[in-house]
């Protein structure tokens, strides 16, 4: 198969390889020889039967098993060659292919990875791209060597007696249509549904790794988590279909490329009504030798299809991520006027989704206000939070910085303007101080220490064997799910940038930690323009302006007084946190 729906793989493949694609070509030269070389001992063997049949001179015998034996090896070192070519091309393609991938990744707008989702990008960038290097390494001289085998074996078959020869390719040329029909567009197709299906499952199977501890709280087995359970079923059920589509094509692919023994037999009690010669006995014999090859060759093809059609899969699912658009860079380089932030008309659908994540939202933040958005959970919070930082682009309307579009601002400088401390926080494994430095590279440890401080971090330095030089996750040294968040409050405090967004940035510390956190905030958003998004409304109270927002609009918005006046949605949540509050075990 050179090229599936339009797809030429080897075209890509050589791309990828740069100036290394040469090996590639040579590799799959070399291995041909090796394929040709090997079949020559074949002719060595038919003399030896030759000699010894016909009582001949069997002084000879040596000279061809010597020459045998000589050509075997010379066409094994050939192949380690060959294969040494295709491997220094494969590694290249890897990292080439790698290198493409995260190059682009960086490029890419942060909400991707929400939509698509982490592990099925991760699954591209190492699986992808391993399917390739293992195809080019072993797969494509291999596919070399099953292609020119059956063509040499052809050649040695009807070279002695073509008749025979004739008789034993029948039931190979029915194996080979066979095989062809498991090779098909149809095929690729399955290849991707099969892919798809893992892809899936390996989702669900890490979601529901990461809930076993309330599977063994509770008592529950897999079935309690219906999605992962849907997964398997979804998985076994596509595989049981798979296979019963190939079950007649394979029976007869594997009755026919091993019935040639019974096509040797027949054609032996045909040629012998006239009489049993030397010269048939000799033919016979090595046809039994040799005709077993066939098979092996055969076999060798069938599974370079499949792994060709593997590789189709892989080459696609790097494309899908070279193929997504980074968000535009305007040349304009427009800088905003000051630190105010306003939406006009903002409408965002995610990508498949049936309905807007965020409709017709129009607010401003004045320069150095404080406020809050609040609502339900799935009311378009986050959403909006992140379209305001250009995760990724809104479908309609504009959001402006001081005045100028976002997409008007270079992203760097973007980024320079806006501090965004996530729900989860998210640290790398490398010490304290290589995490904090991440949002200002050249900051000496004097500034870093200092944001720790500001941070209210100083309790866990304190308490970590290496300080700020202390590797996170090794030696047993791991922080809890506040004191990450602290960390992450000190990359902002030490970026300082006028604009800060937290979302949910208390949702899931103790309350030790929230009241360390909350000083943390106090501090990180003196003077600057804050965006907060909560759910723990008492944290919200002294906002400048809160806005409520609902199925995706904004529907109320004001102080918490005037909202409390309004008696409308924010009214009824605030009664509903307050009554939470209050609660208290045996009320």
């Amino acid at each position: 198969m050179g090229k599936v729906k339009g797809f030429d793989h080897m075209k890509l493949i050589r791309q990828y390889a740069g100036g290394h694609k040469h090996l590639i070509t040579l590799g799959r030269f070399i291995a041909a020889i090796s394929a040709v070389i090997v079949l020559v001992p074949y002719y060595d063997l038919w003399k030896i039967i030759s000699i010894a049949v016909n009582n001949e001179d069997t002084g000879r015998i040596g000279h061809y098993a010597w020459q045998a034996v000589i050509l075997t090896v010379s066409s094994l070192l050939i192949y380690i060659a060959a294969l040494l070519c295709t491997h220094i091309a494969a590694f290249r393609v890897q990292a080439n292919m790698r290198s493409s991938l995260m190059r682009r990744i960086i490029t890419l707008p942060l909400g991707v990875f929400d939509e698509d989702g982490t592990g099925k990008i991760r699954r591209i960038v190492n699986d992808s791209t391993a399917a390739t290097e293992t195809f080019i390494a072993h797969q494509l001289p291999d596919k070399t060597v099953a292609a020119i085998t059956p063509i040499g074996l052809m050649v040695l078959i009807f070279s002695f007696n073509w008749k025979i020869g004739l008789i034993c390719m029948i039931p190979a040329a029915i194996g080979f249509a066979c095989m062809m029909t498991m090779m098909g567009k149809g095929m690729q197709e399955k290849m991707r549904e099969y892919q798809n299906a893992l892809d899936v499952m390996s989702s669900e199977a890490t979601e529901y790794v990461r809930g076993i501890p309330v599977v063994k709280t509770f008592g529950q087995t897999v079935h309690s988590f219906k999605r992962f359970k849907d997964a398997i079923d979804g998985f076994g059920k596509w595989t049981t279909g798979y296979t019963l589509i190939l079950r007649w094509p394979m029976t007869a692919f594997m009755t026919c490329i091993n019935a040639i023994f019974v096509f040797i037999v027949i054609s032996a009690f045909v040629f012998s009504k006239d009489g049993i010669t030397a010269g048939l006995i000799l033919n016979i014999m090595y046809y039994i030798i040799v005709t077993p090859l066939v098979t092996v060759a055969l076999t060798k093809v069938a599974y370079s299809g499949e792994a060709e059609m593997t590789l189709i899969d892989a080459l696609k699912r790097v494309e899908s991520i070279m193929e997504i658009k980074p968000l535009e860079e305007s040349r304009s380089g427009r800088k905003p006027a000051d630190m105010s932030v306003e939406l006009k008309n903002v409408t965002y659908r995610y990508k498949d989704a049936s309905r807007d994540a965020v409709k017709d939202v129009s607010f401003r933040i004045l320069p150095g206000e404080h406020v809050a958005l609040v609502g339900p959970s799935g009311s378009g919070k986050t959403t909006l939070a992140e379209l305001i930082v250009r995760f990724f682009d809104v479908t309609d309307g504009e959001i402006l910085i001081g005045g100028a579009g976002v997409k008007d601002i270079p992203s760097r400088e973007l980024m320079k303007l806006v501090s965004f401390v996530f729900q989860d926080s998210r640290l790398i494994k490398k010490s304290i101080l290589e995490n904090v430095r991440m949002a200002k590279p050249d900051a000496t440890e004097a500034e870093v220490l200092d944001a720790l401080k500001k941070a209210q971090c100083m309790d866990i330095i304190e308490k970590l064997p290496e300080g700020i030089h202390t590797v996170i996750g090794e030696k047993g040294t791991y922080l809890s799910g506040g004191e990450q968040q602290r960390i992450t409050i000190a990359r902002a405090v030490l970026k300082d940038a006028p604009i800060l967004i937290l979302d949910e940035a208390t949702a899931f510390a103790d309350p030790d930690n929230e009241s360390k956190v909350q000083a943390a905030f106090e501090e990180l958003s003196k003077g600057k323009t804050l965006i907060m998004i909560a759910h723990r409304l008492s944290t919200v109270m002294n906002a400048d302006r809160i806005y409520v927002m609902d199925d995706g609009r904004c529907v109320e918005s004001g102080t918490h007084d005037e909202l409390m006046a309004a008696n409308g949605l924010y009214n009824r949540m605030f009664d509903e946190y307050s009554r939470s509050v209050d609660w208290k075990v045996g009320a």
